[in-house]
């Protein structure tokens, strides 16, 4: 039985949203994609990228998934500075599970960073705008 939903966001392009209630400490969603090196998805991105988005996901071990290459819903989950879901890598996978129960209709959040450096146009796309009232108004890590 599908879970999610992708459709139009409020807080930016689209989101992920929970069809039917979820509960706390659920496995919703596995962030799926190409594995690559992060040079390589970094030039594929500036390349081919979608301003304001990043389908990127890096992995402990240095390599990246691509989500704009074999991607399924997972990368249109939006950053939150409050999340309601948290990622989970196990044997370099990515798994995207609940923080607390998720109502229907409600849109899934996830803690989303880069650290990379960026120039100051490019920063400008990593605005944050979940409206949290301890929003930090970026998704970059270095912003905290």
């Amino acid at each position: 039985m599908r879970r999610v939903i992708v459709r139009r966001s409020s807080v930016h392009g689209k989101g992920v949203f929970a069809i039917h209630p979820l509960s706390a400490g659920e496995r919703v969603l596995e962030y799926k994609g190409e594995i690559t090196s992060w040079r390589t998805a970094v030039r594929r991105h500036q390349r081919e990228g979608v301003e304001g988005h990043t389908f990127l996901f890096r992995l402990s071990d240095g390599r990246v998934i691509d989500g704009s290459r074999s991607g399924n819903s997972a990368r249109w989950l939006n950053h939150a500075c409050a999340p309601n879901c948290e990622t989970v890598e196990h044997d370099g996978r990515i798994f995207i599970h609940t923080l607390r129960p998720i109502g229907a209709g409600e849109e899934l959040f996830i803690l989303r960073g880069t650290d990379d450096p960026l120039d100051e146009d490019v920063r400008a796309q990593y605005t944050c705008r979940c409206a949290a009232a301890d929003c930090r108004h970026s998704m970059l890590a270095d912003a905290a």
